[in-house]
């Protein structure tokens, strides 16, 4: 899933999932969770009974720290030129421009955030702040007998129409996302279906929200505002807000879409009382990922979200390249070749004649001189991959199961695999619902056991899987794979070598990681109930989204993809353990990854974890599908056992977290509403947890019963967090304050180049 996720929350204030890398971002990448829900069959397991886990990971009250700082090259104001125009990067032009709507993207999020309100944004710990160019103040007055919330807007507040921002379009933009009224076509209601009413305060600068029901996350509302324009009436919800916004009230206003060039046009908006923007210009221009450095170096774009390989490659360039077109001599074909292969020069060099070899390679040559003035500015994504093991039917369907194949990974391989690499912390993720630096954060992996094989063992044999038990011949395809689909497995791709150690077919160059965030980047991903649908904005989990096109974007929404294993690395050699069987059945897991550019580093992992698994017994077959199907037609319907997606961290989990892990309801057509739960797998108690977080105001207590409901999610083992993905932005030198933002909403007034002879400290982390 992509990765042009806007930063921490999507401004849609949904998380979306994201899944690969390939799959328009396989997650829903820049959409966030809450668009993406999907109704499908589903077979419940048991509820979980652990109340010794009550306490498990809450005991830790010291406070996280984010593993990797932003990498944006702070300068201040007066250190940036007046003027320019940037143009950053996005995977799509937006289909719409109300990022309420189900098919919002990244590049949608990315535009609300540079031209409209937004009450409280993240700061660079992922902590929601009061944003001081519309706010005074936003507190909690009352508890009893209602909960009110008074905002104090700053007075110098106006639209682009010269109308003061106020209580009008407060409580329009309640009224359209209420839920009461479905004329309004709108992703989720989270939090605004708990609003009983909106008044005007004091004076015209306040607004009173009297909620009927506490509220926890209050301050995830408003964030973005429309105007009463746009959400007064359903036909300018539903259709005008899509390619227009006529009134605005940002440092940037919307100048044109223009789909023939691929461009949205940002503006400096006249009437912005904040502090000036720096640009005269900002241009989201759409490019395909496999496309970027290609444009970096044309100058087509400033800043874009990159693979590894285009980090590695715009890292080369800042050094002498030897050439093979160098010196007097004429270089062989075969030389060429060899040459193109290491440099990822041609698709084909294989089959590509000297004349075609030499000019590839002279224009990679010129693109790399021109990539000297590009740099890759890299921390990591708000948003982390997991291994999801659907839990509705088959093997996995029992707990046990589950648990021994949590127990068989080894996280922290599978974090250096992707990380390492980066020269990003490789540090496994503990919690489904924060990330290391957010309030909610511990570690709860423990719940799940932990790698543990002899633990692993006993489960299995537990749940009545023998090793080395007697197995039936299976005759025709494994059950869900599709005719057309490309299967290689564990045991299909070592057929024959099953001891031997793996080499190169091993190694990933790269690639986009679980950039599937569901919900971020995958337009086609949408539709079915969405109960709230706050997740069903790509968070994650499709392509970056990202996601993602994954969290579910998905991704996931946005951000930078990828895995890859250090040239050299192999797997673990370590000898399979004989087949494990039960009445007359393998233990076969379809392990179920898209097929499309980009997926190398999911192939990685993807094997890494086959490997981890078949030292039990287990065994797995890969089955590639197309980068189309991947999300909608495999993760939303379930039809998998094992897949790799990613899931955008939020700054409310109480309120976007529930539907991805909620526990899947049935539906009055009969079908099974799993929200954005696409494991299937949920407990009561689960539920219940958060929705006591969701609705107490004291947040010591939230986190204390989010860390609760994360340790009985680990103990479900329905999805198994494995790492934070990495954020790598590929930004022009003479760029300050934008690159890789971390948590951190973008201060998109405060980019711009930097001044001729200024000087500013060099970036940490960059090239």
């Amino acid at each position: 899933m992509s990765h042009d996720g806007a930063g921490p929350h999507a401004v849609t204030a949904g998380r979306v999932p994201r899944a690969t890398d390939g799959a328009a971002r396989h997650l829903p990448a820049g959409r966030s969770r809450r668009s993406v829900t999907r109704s499908v069959a589903f077979l419940t397991a048991g509820v979980l009974a652990v109340p010794f886990l009550a306490g498990c990971g809450s005991d830790d009250d010291g406070a996280s720290k984010p593993l990797a700082g932003q990498d944006i090259v702070p300068a201040a104001r007066e250190l940036v030129t007046e003027g320019g125009s940037l143009k950053w990067a996005v995977d799509a032009v937006p289909e719409t421009l109300n990022a309420f709507q189900a098919d919002a993207d990244a590049g949608t999020n990315r535009v609300a955030q540079a031209v409209l309100p937004s009450m409280f944004r993240l700061d660079a710990e992922g902590r929601p702040v009061p944003n001081p160019a519309y706010l005074e103040s936003a507190k909690v007055i009352e508890t009893e007998p209602r909960q009110v919330v008074l905002y104090k807007l700053n007075q110098q507040a106006v639209w682009s129409d010269g109308r003061e921002i106020g209580a009008a379009d407060f409580l329009a933009q309640w009224r359209a996302l209420s839920g009461k009224n479905s004329a309004y076509w709108t992703a989720r209601n989270a939090g605004y279906d708990r609003i009983e009413k909106i008044e005007r305060g004091a004076s015209d600068l306040q607004v009173r929200v009297t909620f009927s029901r506490p509220y926890a996350d209050w301050k995830a509302l408003f964030s973005p505002l429309y105007p009463k324009d746009v959400m007064g009436t359903p036909d300018a919800f539903n259709d005008e807000a899509r390619r227009k916004l006529k009134v605005t009230a940002g440092p940037f206003t919307v100048d044109k879409i223009d789909t023939a060039n691929k461009d949205v046009v940002l503006t400096r908006n006249p009437r912005w009382w904040g502090r000036p923007a720096r640009l005269t210009e900002l241009v989201l221009h759409a490019v395909p990922r496999d496309r970027r450095a290609a444009a970096l170096a044309a100058g087509t774009v400033d800043v874009a979200d990159v693979d590894p390989a285009d980090a590695r490659r715009i890292g080369l360039a800042a050094h002498a390249t030897q050439s093979p077109l160098q010196g007097s001599g004429r270089a062989s074909v075969k030389k060429l070749r060899a040459w193109a292969l290491e440099h990822d020069v041609a698709a084909d060099p294989a089959k590509a004649g000297r004349t075609t070899l030499r000019k590839a390679i002279a224009d990679y040559l010129d693109e790399q001189q021109a990539l000297r003035d590009v740099e890759v500015r890299r921390s990591l994504e708000p948003a982390y991959t997991q291994l999801a093991l659907n839990g509705s039917e088959g093997p996995l369907a029992d707990e046990r199961v589950r648990r021994a194949v949590a127990r068989a990974l080894d996280r922290q391989e599978l974090a250096r695999l992707v990380l390492t690499p980066l020269g990003l912390p490789a540090v496994p993720v503990g919690s489904h619902l924060a990330l290391s630096g957010q309030a909610a954060y511990a570690d709860n992996s423990g719940a799940a056991g932990g790698l543990d094989t002899k633990g692993a063992q006993s489960l299995l044999a537990d749940a009545g899987w023998v090793s080395g038990g007697p197995v039936k011949e299976q005759k025709g395809p494994v059950k869900g794979q599709k005719k057309g689909e490309k299967a290689a497995g564990a045991e299909s791709e070592r057929e024959g070598n099953e001891n031997e150690p793996q080499g190169e077919e091993d190694k990933s160059d790269g690639g986009r990681d679980g950039e599937y965030i569901v919900g971020e980047d995958d337009k086609n991903g949408g539709g079915g109930k969405n109960g709230d649908g706050r997740r069903g904005e790509d968070r994650t989990g499709g392509r970056d989204d990202e996601g993602d096109r994954h969290l579910a974007r998905q991704g996931r929404h946005g951000g930078a993809p990828g895995a890859y294993a250090p040239k050299g690395t192999a797997a673990p050699a370590a000898a399979p353990a004989a087949p494990l069987a039960k009445d007359g059945k393998a233990l076969t897991l379809r392990f179920v990854l898209p097929s499309g550019s980009g997926s190398e580093t999911l192939d990685s992992v993807a094997e890494r974890i086959s490997a981890m698994l078949e030292r039990l017994g287990i065994r797995t077959t890969i089955t590639r599908v197309s980068d189309e199907s991947y999300f909608k037609d495999h993760i939303a319907s379930g039809d998998y056992d094992l897949a790799l997606y990613s899931w955008p961290s939020s700054a409310f989990p109480a309120t976007d977290d529930r539907p991805v892990f909620a526990k899947p309801v049935p539906a009055a057509d009969g079908s099974v509403n799993v929200e954005q739960n696409y494991t299937r797998v949920g407990t009561d108690q689960v539920d219940q947890l958060f929705d006591e977080a969701a609705s107490t105001l004291d947040e010591g207590e939230a986190v204390s019963l989010i860390r609760k409901a994360d340790a009985r999610i680990w103990a479900a083992a329905g999805s198994i967090p494995l790492y934070q993905r990495p954020q790598l932005v590929a930004v022009r030198k003479a760029l300050v304050n934008v690159g890789a933002f971390g948590f951190q909403t973008p201060v998109y007034e405060d980019m711009g180049f930097l001044r001729k002879g200024a000087k500013v400290s060099a970036s940490p982390t960059g090239n």
